[in-house]
C-alpha cells in the first residue's frame, strides 16, 4: 500500500462527564515530525499516544490535537455539602467574634467553595483506556485517507512512467540510422577539410570516436532499467518516497546526458519532454511517505 503523508481525521467520544476529541492532521515532512496540542489536564497521556501514533506513521509533519469538553452539572445533580455548610458557618462566626468589622460570606462565594456542590474533578488517569480506543479509531481513519490519496498519487506516477516510455520507443528506432547518416556527413565534411593532410584511415578513426561520443544507447538503456525500477517499488509499497525521490535524479541525470550527446532534432525534444515528466513525478512522490 502506498501512502500519501497528507491526510486528515477527527473524531469524538461521549463520556459520562463530557465529550473527548481527537483530531490528527499532516502535511509533507523529510521526517516523522508529531507536534502535540494537549489541554494540560491531558498531557500525562501524551507519551502513550506518541508510541501508538509511531508504531503505524513513518513520515510526515503529524499535528495531534487532544481536548476533553466538560458538561456542566444539572441542577437535579447540585446537593450542596451540609457538613461543609456547618464547618464554613462555624468558622465565620469565629472569625466575626475576633473580628466584629470582617464581612460575612455571601451566597456566591460559598457556592463557588471548593467541594461544596460534590466532586467534580475528573479521573483522567482512568480516562486512558477512553483515549485509546478513540486514538485507534481516529488512527485507523486517518490512515486510510493517506493510503486513498497515496493510490491516486501512484497512478499518476505510474501514468508518467508509461508516457516516458512511449518517449524512448519512439525516439530509439530512429537513432542508429540518423547516427550513421551523421557519421557519414562528419566523415564527408572531415574528408573535404584535411584532404591531402590526413589519410582515410586517420578520418575513420576520428568519427569513429565522435560516433561514441553521440551514442546514446546506454543512456536509453538505463532509463528503461530505472522506469522499470519505479514501476517496481510503486508495486511492493510501503514507505518508498525517499527511494522514489532517488530514481528520479538518476532519470534525471540520464535524460540530461541523453540531452548533451543528441545529434538529433528528435532526441533533444525528448530529452526536454522527459525532464518535464521527471519533474512532474518527483512534485507527485514529494507527497508520498
Amino acid at each position: 500500500m502506498i501512502s500519501s503523508m497528507t491526510g486528515y481525521a477527527v473524531k469524538t467520544r461521549d463520556l459520562e462527564r463530557g465529550t473527548l476529541q481527537f483530531e490528527l492532521k499532516s502535511v509533507n515532512s523529510r521526517y516523522l515530525d508529531f507536534h502535540f496540542r494537549v489541554m494540560e489536564e491531558l498531557r500525562a497521556l501524551e507519551m502513550p499516544l506518541r508510541e501508538l501514533l509511531s508504531g503505524r506513521l513513518t513520515r510526515g509533519k503529524i499535528e495531534c490535537r487532544l481536548s476533553f469538553n466538560q458538561n456542566g452539572a444539572r441542577s437535579d445533580q447540585m446537593e450542596a455539602n451540609p457538613g461543609l455548610l456547618t464547618t464554613l458557618r462555624t468558622l465565620e462566626s469565629q472569625v466575626l467574634a475576633t473580628l466584629p468589622n470582617a464581612q460575612p460570606l455571601s451566597v456566591g462565594e460559598i457556592l463557588r467553595w471548593p467541594g461544596l456542590l460534590g466532586d467534580q474533578s475528573i479521573d483522567f488517569a482512568a480516562m486512558m483506556p477512553q483515549v485509546s480506543i478513540l486514538a485507534r479509531e481516529v488512527l485507523d481513519e486517518f490512515t486510510a485517507s493517506r493510503a486513498r490519496e497515496g493510490e491516486k498519487l501512484a497512478q499518476l506516477i505510474v501514468d508518467r512512467v508509461n508516457a516516458m516510455r512511449d518517449i524512448v520507443r519512439s525516439v530509439a528506432p530512429r537513432i542508429p540510422e540518423a547516427q550513421a547518416l551523421f557519421a557519414e556527413r562528419l566523415r564527408q565534411r572531415l574528408h573535404e577539410a584535411l584532404e591531402g593532410e590526413a589519410g582515410e584511415e586517420r578520418i575513420l578513426q576520428e568519427v569513429a570516436v565522435f560516433a561514441a561520443r553521440i551514442d546514446i544507447a546506454e543512456e536509453i538503456g538505463r532509463l528503461m532499467t530505472h522506469l522499470d525500477e519505479v514501476e517496481r517499488v510503486l508495486k511492493q509499497g510501503g514507505a518508498c518516497g525517499k527511494r522514489l525521490d532517488f530514481l528520479m535524479q538518476e532519470l534525471n541525470r540520464e535524460a540530461n546526458t541523453l540531452g548533451s550527446k543528441s545529434a538529433l532534432v528528435e532526441v533533444s525534444q525528448a530529452s526536454m519532454d522527459l525532464k518535464l515528466l521527471i519533474e512532474q513525478m518527483r512534485e507527485q512522490i514529494q507527497n508520498l511517505e
